[in-house]
């Protein structure tokens, strides 16, 4: 196994792009069809046997606090060690392989401790967010039964909330700091740094994440020991990292997409990962600290993005950077534009899922043919297809359908095991040889995608479908909106309008003459059936822990105004109401 990390690494190293694309194909084709290990256990046979034994003095870990500017710094050897400690530690109290390990605390060294601890120990990691609230917790807790939890002082308030109201007590409890009832993280330390790693079968279960509940109530994702760890080839190829890089992703660690590019992809090439610990999300501080520990890969979320290049860019020191990646859920095609005039680096956005590891993206080679507001071409690990509502592959361009993956030829190693425990939702989604994603697309003459939005998402007016994406960018491009949600308000004549929630720059006010031009300017873009029918200027919009909009509680909230025929007159504006734009502007 280790020839496959070495082979990716030679190629995110090649700099003929050319030759990178047709090596990377060629190198999926081949791990497509390999019959893969039955016994797998990446922290040892890669972390351990391949980067701690060629470089075990490399930086591995670097942790910064951005308030107080505290770093704390980990070689590949001494993060190893650390591992090593809380595994024997673990042992003493009878918990190692098959047990559950949930990880709720900010961003803090001992989460990259704890989840390379976990998949050589063989226990089940569960990334948990700290903006859980009690209830959601508890419903983690009913669903998924704790053996340990590791938490930081005030999450571990929320753990014994949630434990006293499940009944559901963890057998070992670590805190980070000091908790009566609780065992300080530090104890560790007493332990030999030197630890035996469990013999984990690949196909078993090593990793359970909750989705982020953006349509319904969470999922438990189930991935295996070879799922995410060789899986992941897919996005470390996609992100290009090389080994000499220092990797930053601004992520929280209750979610799959710290597991992917905060740990997976600097560790698959013996990189140096970045972790930032945050509060607030402060543009400024937050660009000072890429250019204080001289970031060379860089990956954001959609919301970051449209922060970061409404700043001054050009008083931050960025010069280190080579390459700008996104994702979460597409970026609009004048942050990439921005971003580019003052960094000389594309953004390059890719796509996956929980479920999934990266699926559609631009990798390193698509520099300077990328088609901005387009996520891309699909990796060669994954079959993509589109399929039509009665599940036939749609193979002319140009045609909106559900992104779904061939299962005929190939199951993608990438591709998760199951929804524990929910084999309704399993077989709801796997569909005469389809994986569907649950999301919609389209793809042009050239292999160029472009997304449309959830499939929930889709707004439907009149004889339309209209993709709320599209309509957000249009509305992004205005220099007044710094940011739009937009989903569909429900209306007795033509089903659903198209409604756009939208927050401003600083420096402009919500008023009609605002709102009169954000119409004339979605006109000037759009076709006239897919412009904002109504504009409600806001402040915020809810949201998940990754910056992914939650628009099941948008739709909640304009269902529930609708009903109750409530309406601030101070914000919300009605595209009929506005003679300027045409002497035919009914509804």
């Amino acid at each position: 196994m280790k020839e496959l990390y070495r082979e990716v690494i030679r190629i995110n190293q090649m700099e003929d792009n050319f030759d990178k694309e047709e090596t990377a194909r060629i190198f999926f084709e081949r791990l497509n069809a390999m019959v893969l290990p039955s016994r797998f256990n990446w922290a040892k046979e890669i972390f351990e046997d391949l980067h701690v034994k060629e470089t075990p003095d490399k930086t591995a870990l670097v942790w910064y606090d951005i308030h107080t500017l505290e770093t704390r710094s980990y070689s590949y050897l001494g993060l190893l060690q650390k591992a090593n400690q809380l595994i024997n530690f673990l042992a003493k109290q009878g918990m190692g392989h098959g047990n559950n390990y949930y990880m709720m605390c900010p961003i803090l060294p001992e989460t990259w401790i704890s989840s390379l601890a976990c998949i050589k120990a063989g226990m089940v990691a569960v990334p948990t967010a700290t903006t859980m609230t009690p209830r959601e917790l508890e419903f983690r807790f009913e669903t998924y039964r704790p053996d340990v939890v590791m938490a930081d002082e005030a999450s571990a308030d929320l753990m014994d909330q949630a434990a006293k109201e499940t009944g559901i007590e963890p057998r070992v409890k670590l805190v980070l700091g000091k908790k009566q009832g609780w065992i300080s993280f530090d104890q560790i330390q007493n332990e030999s740094m030197e630890a035996g790693a469990a013999d984990t079968a690949a196909d078993e279960t090593l990793f359970c994440f909750f989705t982020s509940g953006t349509t319904g109530l969470p999922k438990r994702v189930g991935h295996t020991a070879v799922s995410y760890p060789v899986g992941h080839l897919s996005t470390t190829i996609m992100a290009g990292v090389k080994p000499d890089d220092i990797h930053h992703n601004l992520s929280a660690p209750g979610w799959a997409k710290w597991s992917w590019s905060s740990f997976f992809v600097p560790f698959n090439v013996g990189a140096t990962a970045t972790g930032f610990r945050f509060s607030v999300l402060d543009g400024e501080q937050y660009l000072d600290a890429l250019s204080r520990n001289c970031v060379t890969t860089f990956c954001g979320p959609p919301t970051a993005w449209r922060m970061f290049v409404n700043m001054n860019l050009d008083s931050f020191d960025l010069t280190h950077l080579r390459q700008s990646i996104s994702a979460g859920e597409p970026l609009n095609p004048e942050v990439i534009t921005r971003w580019k005039k003052h960094t000389g680096t594309e953004i390059r956005d890719f796509y996956g899922q929980t479920e999934s590891t990266a699926m559609i993206g631009n990798p390193p080679w698509m520099a300077g043919k990328m088609r901005s507001g387009s996520f891309g071409m699909p990796s060669p690990m994954y079959d993509v297809a589109l399929a039509d509502d009665e599940g036939n592959q749609i193979t002319t361009p140009d045609q909106v359908g559900h992104i779904v993956l061939k299962l005929d030829q190939w199951r993608p190693i990438g591709l998760f095991s199951e929804y524990i425990g929910n084999p309704e939702k399993m077989s709801s989604v796997f569909v005469d040889n389809f994986y569907y994603t649950g999301d919609r697309a389209s793809f042009d003459s050239d292999g160029y995608w472009w997304f449309v939005g959830r499939a929930d998402d889709v707004i439907k007016s009149s004889d339309y479908r209209i993709g709320p994406f599209e309509v957000e960018s249009a509305l992004v491009e205005h220099p007044a909106v710094a940011e739009a949600a937009v989903v569909g308000a429900p209306d007795p004549n033509r089903y659903q309008l198209v409604k756009a929630y939208v927050i401003l720059n600083p420096t402009y006010e919500g008023n009609r003459d605002l709102a009169l031009e954000l119409f004339k300017h979605t006109m000037n873009i759009l076709a006239k059936f897919k412009i904002p029918r109504i504009i409600e200027f806001v402040t915020e919009v809810p949201k998940t822990i990754s910056g992914k909009i939650r628009r099941i509680e948008l739709r909640e909230m304009t269902i529930n105004k609708k009903e109750a025929d409530v309406m601030d007159e101070m914000k919300e504006y009605f595209y009929w109401d506005f003679p300027e734009l045409s002497s035919k502007n009914k509804k």
